[in-house]
């Protein structure tokens, strides 16, 4: 447990001993907590890695009264990083083709996590922050990637899933569709069947963060046998962000 209160810096990763840190911290997150796995993922040196790392740029937050460790990271990709990967990673679960066809400039979240420790405080404001300076900086227009739910079976998690569908599906232009391989179509309950409160109640933070600030969902889930979760395509479009919510995502707010 730490003794002092985080003195929180942001960075992008600039060398290979960075991006171990963050892949560190996801193995710690996606693998010991949630379960996950995949093919790339190293146990002998507790790495959650895949083939795409080497293409994206990762956000760092990073606590200076921990000697600089790395307690929150992100993982983004530009459309121009994209081209050089020869595809999103999202692309494995989704189908991007009202984004790719849109004209506009894109760049795909990923990845995202915080410490166990940090969890609940003042850790994502400071990365959003970043965020939104990385997202000015780039001219980006549209954000999107994948977000999960624990586990594979669709029963408990019927009520949050159609809450998703009947609040906040996107808009036809940016409506993209889950792999029919994998497909887990999100409206299981009727509108005025549902139980809105205890169902908002098993939306992941991350998720209610993001509709928070005006992000819509995909048509359809993707079931992720392999990270033992069930993974929902979250858009956000920077033009269609009310000026409240552009103020949410561009301040950082210290609990």
């Amino acid at each position: 447990m730490r003794n002092l209160e985080p003195a929180f810096r942001v960075k992008l990763a600039r060398s290979t001993d960075e991006v171990r840190a963050a892949q560190a911290l996801r193995y710690r997150v996606f693998v010991e907590e949630l379960g996950g796995g995949g093919p790339m993922v190293d146990h002998d040196n507790r790495l959650e890695t895949d083939r795409f790392d080497r293409f994206f740029d990762h956000l760092l937050l990073l606590d200076d009264n921990r000697n600089g460790a790395v307690v929150g990271v992100y993982r983004l990709l530009r459309d121009d990083q994209a081209k050089k990967a020869g595809q999103y990673y999202s692309e494995e679960e989704y189908d991007l083709g009202p984004l790719r066809s849109s004209g506009r400039r894109l760049m795909e979240l990923g990845r995202s996590c915080v410490d166990a420790e940090y969890r609940g405080g003042a850790a994502m404001y400071y990365l959003w922050n970043a965020l939104a300076c990385y997202v000015a900086d780039h001219g980006i227009e549209i954000l999107f990637g994948v977000a999960s739910f624990h586990g594979t079976d669709p029963a408990p998690l019927a009520h949050p899933l159609s809450l998703l569908y009947h609040r906040h599906l996107a808009p036809n232009d940016l409506r993209v569709r889950a792999r029919s391989d994998h497909y887990q179509r999100l409206d299981l309950v009727p509108y005025d069947n549902l139980d809105r409160r205890s169902a908002m109640l098993q939306v992941p933070a991350l998720i209610k963060a993001y509709l928070r600030l005006g992000g819509y969902v995909g048509d359809g889930a993707y079931v992720d046998h392999a990270f033992n979760t069930t993974d929902v395509c979250l858009i956000m479009d920077t033009k269609r962000l009310s000026e409240k919510q552009k103020n949410i995502y561009s301040k950082v707010v210290v609990a």
